[in-house]
Order: structure tokens, then sequence, then C-alpha cells
């Protein structure tokens, strides 16, 4: 009977290895995504094709192959690797590194790689401890970040590295991961079936690291190896959520949302947010939503909507899920809570239908460009009236063509904030009028 006893230690010591580790890809054709980095005349290829130092800043979400690159990159240039985490290693291990890196250039000529994960949760004292190891290269320093680096990582680190922004896997590649997990000698074997393999993917959220963990947790538990929805959900200890992106039930809920934010319902409207996050709806999709929403649902009622869902869009982009799920949820909040208005989006419709139908008419002569030669002679701004040398700032003068005076597009309601620019409107009308 076979057993561990059987074979190599070090096979066996591999077998026991995590599935994520195990599947690691051994050169840049095994890495899924990033073609941006990975693709010929890269700087990734170019550290891997020639021998001249150089110093990476990889910044992405978990699971996007930060340490598989910088790993993938010493075994394709033979350089010696020598990984530090920033989570137990201080600056004793880095000058330790840093001392061993010019023995061993000085002795063989070799170049040390030098990973530092999450390099991020370096104090200032302990990245300064790589400076001048990066600046005199007597190592290529590759950092990893899940943090924005322009916070995160000092300055004079930063310029001396290259920054590579890596992006989440998507549906068809976390597919291609499972698939090869499935099918490669380093993989498990177990058969998923389509809909556990549509809920994995949801769950993995473009994680590589996460998709792998969470299928070696169900083979474990799988009976006759095959991986159903029931089986996964038993392995991750987490509910199927019920919701296709591509199919109608995304569209109801995104729609569901909206609505409960328009209708001022906040319970509901989280309910719905928690919804998306869980079933893995792109995150930067939910933030447009609400930045679209901010004005065409609320617009100058609460001006500041706008910001937030900005803000909350900003969050997304460089913290990620899951802490930008705070955010998204604040901005889900304020939208519900504020007062709403729908004449922003209904005056830009009213416009863009005239223009439409051809009611355009002719710029004011006074009003055109009177800057370049001859211009004056075609009449082209004389009699403006130049605004701030009037009282207030606002002059009687006509500014729309002839075939649109009188038009209002823009009609304020007295919700909020709006009330007051209502107000402020109607001043300003009656000043263009000369009354």
């Amino acid at each position: 009977m076979d057993s561990l006893f059987d074979v190599p230690a070090e096979d066996a010591q591999k077998a026991n290895e995590p599935l994520a580790v195990r599947m690691r890809p051994r050169t840049l054709e095994e890495v899924v995504g990033q073609e941006h980095l990975t693709g010929p005349g890269t700087p990734i290829r170019q550290l891997v094709e020639r021998d001249a130092p150089m110093s990476l800043v990889l910044w992405g979400p978990p699971g996007t192959g930060k340490t598989t690159l910088a790993t993938v990159i010493s075994q394709a240039s033979r350089r010696r690797f020598v990984e530090i985490s920033a989570v137990s290693d201080g600056v004793k291990q880095v000058r330790e590194a840093i001392a061993q890196a010019k023995r061993e250039l000085g002795m063989t000529g070799r170049q040390t790689l030098l990973f530092v994960d999450e390099v991020h949760r370096f104090n200032k004292a302990q990245q300064d401890a790589l400076l001048p190891a990066v600046e005199n290269r007597w190592v290529s320093f590759i950092g990893a970040t899940t943090e924005n680096p322009f916070f995160s990582v000092n300055s004079p680190l930063l310029s001396r590295s290259l920054l590579l922004t890596l992006q989440p896997l998507g549906d068809d590649e976390v597919r291609a991961v499972l698939k090869r997990a499935l099918t490669d000698e380093r993989g498990i074997k177990a058969v998923l079936t389509g809909e556990a393999e549509d809920h994995l993917v949801r769950l993995a959220g473009g994680d590589a690291r996460r998709s792998l963990t969470y299928l070696e947790a169900a083979a474990l538990v799988a009976v006759d190896g095959e991986i159903t929805v029931d089986v996964l959900e038993k392995a991750v200890d987490r509910a199927a959520v019920r919701y296709d992106r591509d199919g109608d039930q995304h569209y109801d809920v995104v729609s569901a949302f909206i609505k409960s934010i328009r209708g001022s319902d906040v319970d509901a409207a989280l309910h719905y947010l928690a919804r998306m996050i869980v079933a893995g709806e792109d995150a930067r999709f939910i933030a447009r939503r609400l930045i679209v929403h901010a004005s065409e649902d609320i617009g100058m009622a609460d001006p500041t909507a706008l910001q937030t869902a900005v803000a909350a869009a900003h969050a997304v982009e460089h913290v990620g899920l899951p802490e930008a799920r705070i955010n998204l949820a604040q901005a889900v909040v304020h939208l519900s809570l504020a007062p709403k208005s729908n004449a922003v989006i209904t005056a830009i419709d009213e416009a863009m239908a005239d223009v439409r139908r051809g009611v355009v008419g002719h710029v004011p002569h006074h009003l055109r460009d009177a800057h370049y030669r001859g211009a004056e002679k075609l009449g082209h701004g004389k009699g403006y009236l130049y605004a701030h040398d009037h009282p207030g700032g606002v002059v009687a003068q006509q500014y729309a063509p002839d075939e649109l005076e009188g038009r209002r597009y823009y009609r304020p309601t007295r919700h909020g904030a709006e009330t007051r620019w209502s107000e402020v409107l109607e001043r300003i009308r009656m000043v263009l009028k000369g009354r």
C-alpha cells in the first residue's frame, strides 16, 4: 500500500502544500491574466530576459499574482530569490538580506531578487533601509502591496521603482485557473459541475488564490470526487446567491437597488447592495451606478451626493473589496436619505431633444469669438457686456439663440438645497431679462 513513506520527502512535502501554492505558475507563459504586464517588450519581460537589475512595485488586489510574478521572474532569470514578509520581518532581516546579496554579487556576480510582500506594512524606517540596496542596485527589488502605493510607500522608494498595476482576474481567467487545477498533475482529481463552477467563479471575485482555496476545500468533502453547489456551500460556509451577472437577476437586482435609493428606503437599498457584493458583482459597476444616480435622482437637491458617490468610486479603486464595501455602504446611505430631484436629468434630456429636432439657431453675434483677425469686420463680439463689470456679476444680455429665447430647461424643485437654487435662478433670470 502506497504511503508518504514510499515517496521522496521532497515530493511528500509538495503534496502537502496548499493547492494554490502547488499550482503557482512556473513560467510567464503559465501566468493567467495581466497580459499588459507580461507581454513582449513589457518591463517584466525585460527583467526576465536581461541581467540588468530593476526595481518594481506591484500594486493590485489579493490573488492577482504579485507573489507569483516575483517567483517566476527569479526562476526565469536564474536570480537568487529572497522573500521578506513585512508582517513578520523587520529592519534586521532587511539588512541581513541586503548584506548577503552584496556578498553574493561580489563573489559570484549573481543578482539577488529581494521580494518584500505587503511592503506597505513596513514603517518609514524599514522602507528607508531598502533604499541603499535599490539605489546602488545591489538587488533587484520587487515590493508587493494591496494598498495605494502613493499613500503607503515612501516617496524615495517609490521614485526609484517602476509602479505596475495588476487587475482582478476576469471570469474566464478564473475558469482557466480552475481548469488547470483539475487537469494538471500538480492539481487535484475532482469533477466540478457547471453550476458549481459558476458559483465558484462568483465567490472568487477575481482572486485566483481564493478560487483554488475554495476548490481544494470542496474536494475534501466531495463524495465520489464530484463538486456540486451544495458541496461548495458546505466547504466554504457561504450560501449560493441566485444571481446571474449576465441574466435577468442581474438587471432585476440593479433595478431594485436604484429604485430603493430613489424611494429613500435605505434598508432595502443596503440589502440589494449586500446581495450584489456577496454574489461577486464588480464593485466598480456598483460605484458607477451610484455616480449616475447622484445626479439623476438627487442633483442640486443635495450637491454633495455626487461628491460622496465619486469618493466611493475612488475608494473602490484605491482600497478594493472587502474594505470598500464600507465606502459603498456610506454612499448608499447618503444617497438614500438625501432629498430627491430629477431636475438635472430632465433639463439635459429636454435640451438634447431640441438639438436633435434641429432647434439650434445661430450663436448671437455679440457672443461669437472675436479674437481672430477679421472677426471685428464680421461684427463678432460687438456689444458684448462683460459680466464681471456689473453688480452681482450678472447683466441683462441675450445668451441663447433667437430660436430658443424663453426656453426653460432647468426647473428646480423645492426639495432640499434646490430650494435655494430655485430662488437664485429666479433672480438671475429676472436680471437677464432686464427686469
